[in-house]
């Protein structure tokens, strides 16, 4: 049994986590701004922003693995890049493995095809893309000291495609995954499944991976 803590926990990505990570016994505590109406048992829910350090070393504090899933949005434009890092420095000295869900925006369209962000996106999502990609860049660039993995979802992921909860997925590293149509898609409970397959039996250490069906 593993301690795990799940910043965002609450969120569409973060509660797929938080649920897979239940089901299979684990220690969880979910952080969020707000506490849920709808709790799950055998779950720890903490209130607070990780962009404060306070709040930051207690996420980590006895935490096996945290995990990051919030996206620039809303309060947390331009603010996520900065908590990660403050994040990765506090996990790397307590010895603690740092998981981030970012998008799938910087996974190319090929092996040798430019970035999905490089191509025809909405200006209004083109900052959010940038900073989870400079996130991935920091990571990469982190001391060796800091065990993390970077999790880009499908390129159609997200609560307006919820789909079910199938416990199979294909992975991929660099390049979107799809399918036989060009379709790229992973549910909530799946991104969670994945995850949790890599936590458990860790095998993109330092690493960027992508699951889609």
């Amino acid at each position: 049994m593993a301690r795990i803590t799940v910043i965002g926990g609450t969120g569409y990505a973060g509660r797929g986590i938080v649920e897979a990570a239940v089901e299979r016994g684990h220690e969880v505590t979910s952080y969020s701004r707000h506490l849920p109406e709808d709790r799950l048992d055998g779950v720890e829910y903490r209130t607070g922003s990780f962009a404060e350090e306070d709040v930051a070393r207690e996420a980590v504090d006895g935490s096996d693995v945290v995990v990051v899933a919030v996206p620039p949005r809303g309060e947390m434009v331009g603010r996520v890049g900065g908590a990660i890092a403050q994040l990765a420095s506090i996990a790397q000295d307590s010895g603690a493995r740092l998981g981030v869900v970012g998008g799938a925006a910087s996974l190319r369209v090929a092996p040798d095809g430019p970035r999905i962000l490089d191509g025809d996106v909405p200006a209004e999502l083109k900052p959010e893309m940038l900073e989870m990609a400079q996130v991935l860049s920091d990571l990469r660039a982190a001391d060796e000291a800091l065990d993390w993995f970077y999790f880009s979802p499908a390129g159609g992921f997200g609560s307006f495609a919820p789909g079910e909860t199938t416990g199979k997925y294909r992975l991929g590293g660099e390049v979107l995954v799809t399918d036989a149509q060009g379709n790229s898609n992973l549910s909530a409970g799946d991104l969670g499944i994945a995850i949790l397959d890599e936590i458990e039996k860790p095998a993109h250490r330092r690493e960027r991976f992508t699951a889609a069906y």
